[in-house]
This record gives C-alpha cells, structure tokens and sequence, in this order.
C-alpha cells in the first residue's frame, strides 16, 4: 500500500521543524518562567512572547500592539463576535451582528450566543459556488450593527470571500468587521496593511505549530470587550497567562508561512487543479464544489453522486488516504455540511462529499497515489449503496 498519505492540512498540521525547535527552550529549565515576573526567567520569557508578537504582527501587516494570543481560531472569533457585542452594548448600540451561512460554527455559535444574551444576528446567504454577494451586506448595513463577520476562505470548499470589499463598506458605515482568516493565512496573500479589517483571526494547527494558540489581531480596542476576566494581561482584552511556548510557535510559523506564501499557493495550485482534473476523468459525473468561484489553493471538495462521504473516507483510509467529510454525524443520523445546504447542494450531494486539503509535505506521488484509488473506491461504495438502496 506504501506509506500513508495524508490529505486533511485543512483539520491540522503536523508540527513543523523549524517551529519545535523554536519552542522547545520556552518549555524547559531556562525561558519557562512567567512573562509577568519580573525577574530574569520572567524576562526571558516576556521577551520571547514580545518577539513571537512582533513575527505575528509583521505576517500579517499589523502593528505588535494588536496581537492578542489565545488558546486558537475558536476562542478568538467568540472574543472577535461575542466581545463586540459587548462593546456595543457598553456604549449604548445594538448588540447586532451580521455574518454568513456559509461560516465556521466558531463564528455561528458566537453570534447565536449574542442572541441568547439579548442581542441579534443576520445570517446571509450565499450563493450557489458559496460566495456572499457584496449587495446583501449593503442592505444588512442599513440596520445599526455592532460587528459583521465574515470568513477569508472557506474551511469546507476553500471558496474565497470578496473580503476587500466587504471591510471597505464596513470602515464606510462604521462598523467593525471580522475575518476568520483561519484558512487563508499562508494559503493566499493577506496584508491588513491593504484591508480595513477591524479584527482577523488566526490559529496555529493550520500552519505548521501546535494546537492549542492562535490570535486575533485586534486594529481597534475599543471595537470589542473582554469576554473572559482576570489579570488585565493582553491590554486587558484576553487576561490570564499567556501561553509562551505556543505563542513562540505561532510566532515562527506566521514568519514562515508569510515568507512562502506565493510559491506555496502556486505550488499547491497547480496539485489541487491536477487532483480535481484527474478526479474528474476517472469519475465522470464528479462534482467539484464551489467551481466558478475564486478558492484558496489548498482545498478541493467534490461531490460523488451514489455515495455516502462516511463509506467513502472509510475506504479511502482503507487505502492509506487521508481526507474529511462533507456530513457530521449527529445522533446517530447523517447530516449534510451546513455549508453546502447553505450553497443549495441537492442533500444525497451534500452527503457524498469529500475534501481533500493539501500542505506543505503533498507531493505529485501522493496526487498520483490517491487518483489511482479514488475509482475502485468509488465503485465499491456506490455497489454498497445499491444494494443498500441508497443509490
């Protein structure tokens, strides 16, 4: 079978060299002291924070002082929704915020929190390749609003939204806007220093370091409000001792993923469209979904009429080969992806997606290796499902 390919960068990362090995001292017996201690083992520690806050800032076109490190993507798009609702709320405006059906359910549970602590939500709806069109948000600016949130790349179908766009009618009406840029940082280039967007959220796993950090870039710290208390470290806007050996981590691989960017989305580019092109060819009535749209380079998630995404990625891993669904299992039924319901993909679709998501180690063998499967699998699952009658 040869060696396990792994096809799922867009769920983790593995820990990348050059990023351990930067960590590695802020957790043993020199640089592990607390970064609020004032002492030489604090200062060791605050200086490798401050540095890892610097690396961050400058990947992104930020300035140091608006990096605020968290625990990963989840928790800095509930401080980035649920924290400018709050501010809102302090100075006497709605607790509304605006975003998209197409979003992480980080972003969709956040703003569904705020409706649960007396706010309100507009969820808006995307079109048939998963892209918001720029009109809707105009309308939805029309009702006083606290913060619009809207996602930089797809997590599911790596479709790019017109965030330019969308964080320029914000700044015109006033009105914070937020980017999970989660699947976008390192995948396709992003420089606040272009875009006016208020607050963007980044997450560790996604780019070579480990679980458990990430960031939001916070341009403007009256636009959002602790949602958690404690020791007023982070400008008081995510208090509690910072994660120094993650953040370091973080630090290093932003640097990293800044510096190869364009080699590495052309790269994966040219993978991706091969494996799609290849895919297709062998299994005719394949849908790619979210085709027609700008993507990401790194995602490719397609359809397979007769199948199910549970059979398939059983036989696939079968098979050495990595992937994700397009369903969640959800007491003991299937579900369809909220994502591509949300783009109007006939549900026995929705069901049998698949993605793949290529990083920094996929190689044409692995392409090469997983198209040379995908038939026989294919044509395994749909004989299940026939005889199972859910063909």
């Amino acid at each position: 079978m040869g060696s396990p390919i792994y096809l799922d960068y867009a769920a983790t990362t593995p820990v990348r060299g050059e990023v351990l090995e930067a960590m590695l001292p802020f957790l043993g017996a020199t640089a592990f002291g607390n970064p609020s201690s004032a002492h030489r083992f604090g200062r060791t520690a605050r200086a490798g924070l401050e540095n890892a806050r610097r690396e961050v800032a400058a990947a992104v076109g930020a300035e140091p002082n608006q990096v605020i490190f968290t625990s990963g993507g989840t928790e800095a798009d509930n401080l980035a929704i649920i924290g400018a609702a709050l501010a809102a709320r302090a100075r006497g405006a709605p607790m509304r915020v605006v975003t998209t059906a197409a979003e992480h359910k980080a972003v969709l549970a956040a703003s569904h929190e705020v409706v649960r602590l007396g706010g309100a939500e507009e969820v808006l709806p995307v079109g048939p390749t998963g892209e918001l069109d720029p009109a809707l948000l105009d309308q939805a600016l029309a009702t006083p609003t606290a913060v619009v949130s809207v996602m930089w790349v797809n997590n599911e179908t790596g479709v790019r939204q017109p965030v330019e766009a969308l964080a320029e009618r914000c700044r015109a009406a006033g009105v914070p806007f937020h980017s999970d840029a989660v699947q976008a940082f390192g995948k396709v280039p992003l420089s606040l220093a272009t875009v006016p967007c208020t607050m963007l959220t980044i997450s560790g796993h996604k780019i070579g370091a480990p679980k458990g950090i990430g960031a939001l870039v916070v341009r403007d710290r009256k636009a959002v409000d602790a949602i958690i208390h404690g020791g007023g470290q982070q400008f008081g806007i995510r208090p509690g001792t910072e994660n120094v050996a993650g953040a370091v981590a973080l630090g290093r691989a932003a640097a990293l993923a800044a510096q190869e960017v364009e080699a590495e989305a052309a790269r994966l580019a040219v993978l991706r469209d091969r494996l799609a092109a290849e895919l297709q060819a062998a299994v005719p009535d394949l849908v790619i979904n979210g085709a027609g749209a700008a993507r990401a380079p790194h995602v490719l998630n397609v359809a397979v009429p007769g199948t199910d995404s549970a059979a398939l990625l059983m036989h696939l891993d079968l098979a050495g080969i990595a992937a994700s669904g397009g369903s969640a299992c959800s007491t003991g039924a299937a579900e369809p992806s909220h994502v591509l319901v949300a783009m109007g993909l006939q549900r026995s679709l929705a069901l049998g997606s698949v993605r793949f998501s290529l990083g920094h180690e996929t190689s044409e063998q692995d392409v090469a290796r997983t198209v040379a499967a995908i038939p026989g699998i294919v044509e395994k699952v749909r004989q299940l499902a026939a005889v199972l009658g859910r063909g």
